[in-house]
């Protein structure tokens, strides 16, 4: 078999879905000698786009930058690969759109301690769009690989298959299927933070009163956080149920999970979530599947907030 071309792009995004192509440790020598990478960003200083068979696109579309490499690599590539949560979902960028660009420029360069002199960035800066959004916004895409990044096994099997021209392995299962831990019914009556002592190893997260994500958080990871003691944090992005089904949604869900394990009362968990909804909805928000349904009210969250803290402030 002849070799199938590559090319990459790195958007907005850590690089971290990069990285995760070396990850696959020995079985990458399996990938490379069928495939040949031709454009990569974070190995080469290539700029331009030969055609290639497969495109990976990371990232999301954060900047006018962002849309012309996605356009680029589209019109370049036969598949494009939506590759990790951020060029699926958003991913954390998405929480800017929160806030106007204006307000983030200020806050980054202007009302920083750290930018001097205080000037926002005129020249040689791609200027943001006014909302980051996900790849296929802007792009059509193929095949979604979240994750962030998605676990070398996922890369393998979606480049294996295409390779090898036949449909992925992929699963609708959330990380709790991964997960060992019991969900035993408890009397735990309140709601605990990351650092409020050390979690039973054995016991499910929600059953002791920690929000853990995995009930709601399709499994692209093979669940390492709960397994090594760490509650889930959605990076992989929302579970099908939650992104498909309109009256479906992150808060709702686990307070739902958590009530049942619990003492803890289902509104007292809702309102939980809902001040920390940036942590909770930091990789999805910026997906329509996610930001448009009729639960969403992040600004409202936030506004609620803002205002029991002034007011806790006055007192």
């Amino acid at each position: 078999m002849s070799e199938v071309t590559v090319n990459t792009e790195w958007l907005s995004d850590c690089s971290g879905c990069h990285i995760a192509i070396v990850d696959l440790h020995e079985k990458i020598l399996n990938v490379l000698q069928s495939i040949k990478i031709q454009r990569c960003p974070v190995l080469t200083d290539i700029k331009d786009y030969p055609p290639a068979k497969i495109g990976l696109v990371s990232g999301a579309i954060r900047s006018e930058h962002d849309r012309h490499a996605a356009l680029q690599m589209r019109n370049s590539c036969d598949i494009v690969i939506a590759w990790g949560s951020c060029a699926v979902f958003g991913g954390p960028a998405g929480a800017g759109n929160i806030h106007t660009p204006a307000e983030i420029a200020a806050a980054v360069y202007l009302n920083n301690k750290t930018t001097t002199p205080a000037a926002t960035p005129s020249r040689e800066v791609s200027p943001l769009e006014s909302v980051v959004s996900p790849l296929d916004t802007v792009i059509d895409v193929d095949l979604y690989l979240p994750g962030c990044p998605p676990h070398p096994s996922f890369v393998f099997e979606a480049l294996s298959a295409l390779l090898e021209g036949r449909p992925p392995e992929v699963s609708r299962r959330s990380v709790c299927a991964k997960c060992k831990r019991r969900m035993d019914k408890t009397e735990v009556t309140e709601i605990r933070s990351n650092s409020d002592g050390i979690p039973d190893a054995e016991q499910c997260f929600l059953s002791q009163g920690y929000s853990c994500m995995g009930s709601v958080t399709i499994d692209r990871c093979l669940a390492p956080c709960p397994t090594n003691g760490v509650p889930c944090t959605g990076c992989a992005g929302a579970t099908m149920q939650v992104l498909t089904e309109p009256n479906r949604d992150i808060r709702t869900e686990i307070a739902d999970r958590m009530s049942r394990l619990t003492k803890i009362g289902r509104e007292e968990i809702i309102e939980s979530l809902e001040r920390c909804a940036k942590s909770h909805y930091s990789y999805t928000m910026a997906t329509a599947m996610i930001g448009n349904k009729p639960t969403f009210h992040i600004k409202k969250w936030i506004e609620e907030e803002q205002a029991d803290f002034e007011a806790g402030r006055e007192l």
